[in-house]
């Protein structure tokens, strides 16, 4: 209001209007941390004239992530339980990719479940991500040069799992993805039961190796 004006104030035109908006805003940013949304909103005060729709306030905070180079929570996630395996052999998309990761515990994103990781991945990645635009100076995880054997050996495999599938790599390592958690843990059966819906779904006849 303080911003907008009538202009926004004629946006919703009853309490209920505006309780069914509250709900929509918090269930699309839910992901975002309150600096994130802050920060948005002062370039929204400083370049729309009118109040933005959801989508626009998105597009705002995608540009900030963009302007800093950082992922979105649910890439970084996926890309720090991805190697989580061996962090050192990785380059990392961005250095508070990888802090976030180490502050999470390397152990825990390869093997709790992801209802128990990524709440503590995104508490320490809003964190992360916070002190990074505050000046603070992350050192970026250079990457071993001795080969990493196993990784290397379940990435390879995964390649080639796709290929004889008839599938593009991509879908291959989003298929397989389960295999990069460690072996008899909840986590590994979850996101395999996971892939089977989606095998299912696509109408795919394919066996998802153990």
């Amino acid at each position: 209001m303080a911003i907008y004006g009538h202009k926004f104030k004629s946006s919703f035109e009853t309490e209920s209007e505006m309780r069914i908006a509250k709900r929509e805003w918090a269930l699309s940013l839910g992901d975002y941390s309150e600096a994130e949304l802050v920060a948005a909103v002062s370039l929204a005060k400083e370049t729309l004239a009118w109040a933005p729709s959801i989508a626009e306030f998105i597009q705002i905070l995608q540009q900030l992530d963009d302007a800093f180079g950082f992922p979105h929570v649910q890439q970084a996630y996926r890309e720090a339980c991805f190697h989580a395996l061996k962090p050192s052999s990785h380059n990392w998309s961005h250095p508070v990719v990888y802090h976030a990761g180490r502050d999470t515990g390397w152990f825990e994103l390869r093997s709790e479940e992801e209802k128990h990781s990524f709440p503590q991945f995104r508490y320490s990645y809003e964190i992360i991500c916070r002190r990074f635009r505050q000046g603070e100076i992350l050192e970026q995880p250079i990457p071993v040069a001795l080969e990493d054997k196993q990784a290397t050996t379940l990435f390879t495999f995964i390649n080639q799992w796709a290929v004889e599938q008839n599938l593009t790599p991509e879908q291959g390592s989003s298929l397989l993805y389960y295999m990069t958690k460690a072996k008899g843990t909840k986590a590994r059966a979850n996101f395999k039961a996971k892939s089977q819906q989606k095998v299912d779904k696509l109408g795919l006849q394919l066996q998802l190796p153990e």
